[in-house]
């Protein structure tokens, strides 16, 4: 049929123009598939920015049973979607291992255990777990129709101890979190500074909604005239019933569908129904054409969604490498205090048998009064040094037992037990560590830190195409098709129904008896129909505010790309100072026991000498200073250096596998293979630690 021929048939107009409203939405959901790998179109391509690409991520397991990003099932139990979901309590007990670890009141403690127990029940460790169900409230809420509330994924650094690991964490900001901006925003002058990310035009809900109004009404309605209505006071009872249903499509698509009804009955004598029962319906779909069109605008969403989720699993796996990294330090630091009060202990061995053997020599006449004076000052300060050492050995045992468990009261057997570590750093012949090219590029693909810069910077470029879009004007497509009807029994009062007194035959209503089916049934007939389409338009003449948006939108990206080069620049340097530090502290230890054998023999030395009467005390004294010095700084260098190859395997993110723990055993907090540290040997605090050959210094 031609054009002009289809215009001048209204129905087959009307038709036509619903089915090809009805067909854009498939049209326009097969369209964005394809640039749906491209999500902030010229933003990419214009990027140019180092390291964008993501590593694939394997998803972690849920650490709880019921998995928050699906609703809840809408059978067999309709009411079930209205009722409160409660969360478990969390738990405050502690792991049965450390239970198996007690042994005559002491806590035998080895490395391996230290890790798993805190695997299981570190503070941190358990608030961190929460964010993984947190984010996937963020993807129920965003397959909704809404906007992503965000996930807290800083370091969790409520455990004291360990100092120099994991400091700079805090408690709520971050990548993806509420209070870090998308390009790095961060706090101004008179609070919060607002970024661009959710900028463009927002979703409709997803979600089916249906609404309905029920009402009953009596009213009375006192009239100065009687012509219209045949009385002075007009009383009239009226039900209505009401009922809408509604719902967005991810294609910008929106359906809504009226359908309303009206019971009315009054003392209008000139009423020809009375009740009368009128119903319509009206169906309305609506299409964004512009602003708002596509899945690729209103699913972006539940794209940065899922990208904060790997961004909070990603923040997880950081804080277990963190938390894994401070026991071990905290570990180092209680063996360096059981190490420095044996050092003290034979300091102070040491100075009271001087002090004897200087009593006895006055006795005889043989040696000054003056030297006992001298012997009984060194004794008094050695008693302050081990005393000092033995409170710092008892504040070290503290920290690693609240490390290690998740409740800590002052009666129990653990706090009362001694915690004594069974294992102490052995240092190798020679660090098999890889070059530090090889290094850095293993910190740039495994680092959580820097994977979550990554991720963040692909929902930054999801944030530049909402705001793009944001610029368009407002067109709308609309379609609606319904249609009316009335129905009632006859009023025999009026005066226009057949056989009334003053009824005119030719005009008159015969007396007829039609119910609510008869008004519901009229909609279906095309007896009263109500059909068009219409089209709206919406033009910002001068468009600020969205240009205002697009512009900051892409400044925060362009912000972002420099974070991530400069934070390439910082993994490099810390990697490099950290390869240093080994080698360093490998050095200082070899110094450190060299010094320590020259001590030893100092003191043999000296004592003969004095034993001869060819030297003095003090210069004996002096020997034994520098003896219980040279063995501090070899406690010392070996905690150094046991702690800088901890630290080089947390800024190359090889703590986990190094250690062979595994992730997964985290994130459920049940540890079933066993971590296992290399390097280590056995070790018991109180008895003579067997002699260690000298270390190589590096070449």
């Amino acid at each position: 049929m031609p054009l002009n021929g289809i215009l001048r048939e209204p129905n087959k107009c009307l038709a036509l123009s619903l089915c090809l409203l009805l067909s854009m939405p498939m049209a326009a959901q097969q369209g964005n598939d394809a640039k749906s790998q491209q999500p902030a179109q010229n933003a990419s391509a214009q990027a140019g920015a180092p390291g964008t690409s993501v590593p694939e991520i394997k998803p972690l397991p849920s650490p709880t049973s019921v998995d928050y990003s699906k609703p809840a099932p809408f059978f067999p139990n309709p009411v079930k979607i209205y009722t409160p979901r409660l969360v478990p309590l969390p738990s405050f007990t502690n792991s049965p291992r450390i239970q198996d670890l007690m042994h005559d009141g002491k806590i035998m403690l080895s490395l391996n255990d230290a890790i798993a127990l805190a695997l299981s029940d570190n503070l941190d460790l358990a608030i961190q777990r929460y964010n993984l169900p947190i984010a996937d409230t963020d993807l129920l809420l965003t397959r909704a129709g809404g906007s992503p509330r965000g996930v807290n994924t800083g370091l969790v650094s409520g455990t004291p101890g360990g100092a120099g690991v994991g400091a700079t964490g805090s408690q709520g900001s971050g990548a993806g979190g509420t209070s870090a901006g998308a390009g790095g925003a961060g706090a101004g002058a008179s609070g919060l500074v607002l970024n661009t990310s959710g900028a463009g035009p927002q979703p409709d809900n997803f979600d089916p909604f249906l609404t309905s109004s029920l009402q009953i009404e009596h009213a009375v309605f006192p009239l100065s005239n009687s012509i219209t209505t045949g009385t002075n006071q007009l009383q009239q009872n009226t039900a209505t019933a009401d009922f809408t249903f509604s719902q967005g499509f991810i294609t910008g698509t929106s359906l809504s569908v009226g359908f309303n009804n009206n019971r009315q009955i009054s003392n209008n004598r000139f009423n020809v129904l009375n009740p009368v029962l009128s119903s319509n319906f009206r169906a309305t779909v609506r299409q964004h054409l512009l602003q708002g069109f596509g899945p690729g605008i209103n699913g972006r969403f539940i794209v940065q969604a899922k990208n904060n989720k790997k961004i909070t699993e990603e923040a997880f796996k950081l804080q277990v490498i963190v938390t894994v990294s401070q026991i071990q330090n905290l570990y180092w630091d209680l063996v360096n205090a059981y190490e420095d009060v044996k050092v003290k202990e034979r300091s102070l061995a040491l100075s009271q048998k001087t002090l004897g053997d200087n009593q006895k020599q006055v006795e005889i006449g043989t040696l000054a009064p003056i030297e006992i004076v001298r012997a009984q000052s060194t004794v008094s300060q050695n008693q302050q040094d081990l005393i000092t050492s033995q409170t710092n050995l008892q504040l070290q045992q503290l920290l690693m037992k609240n490390a290690i468990t998740r409740n800590l009261p002052n009666d129990s057997p653990i706090m009362q037990s001694d915690l004594v570590p069974t294992d102490t750093i052995e240092i190798p012949e020679k660090d098999d560590i890889p070059p530090v090219q090889d290094l850095i590029r293993q910190a740039l693909t495994d680092r959580p830190d820097y994977i979550q810069a990554k991720i963040n910077l692909k929902n930054s470029e999801i944030g530049i195409k909402g705001a793009n879009n944001g610029l368009l004007p407002s067109i709308d497509l609309i379609g609606f098709y319904g249609a009316s009807s009335q129905a009632g029994p006859t009023s025999l009062l009026s005066p226009n129904v057949c056989g009334n007194p003053g009824s005119n035959p030719a005009a008159c209503t015969p007396v007829s008896d039609t119910g609510f089916g008869t008004a519901v049934g009229n909609l279906f007939n095309s007896t009263g129909p109500d059909k068009g389409v219409a089209l709206t338009l919406s033009i910002p003449l001068r468009n600020r505010a969205a240009q205002s948006v697009q512009i900051r939108s892409q400044l925060e990206y362009r912000q972002a790309q420099l974070r991530i080069k400069q934070e390439e620049n910082q993994i490099a340097i810390t990697v490099r100072n950290d390869q240093f530090a080994v080698q360093q502290n490998r050095a200082r230890v070899a110094a450190a026991q060299q010094a320590r054998e020259l001590a030893a023999k100092s003191l043999d030395a000296e004592q003969k000498k004095y034993a001869l009467g060819a030297s003095t005390y003090i210069l004996v004294l002096q020997a034994q200073r520098d003896l219980a010095q040279a063995e501090s700084n070899v406690v010392a260098a070996m905690t150094a250096y046991a702690k800088s190859r901890v630290a080089l395997d947390q800024d190359t993110a090889q703590t986990l596998d190094r250690n062979n723990i595994s992730l997964q055993d985290a994130v459920l907090g049940q540890v079933k293979t066993m971590p296992t540290v290399p390097g280590l040997k056995p070790y018991t605090p109180g008895q003579e630690i067997p002699p260690v050959e000298p270390v190589k210094p590096p070449q």
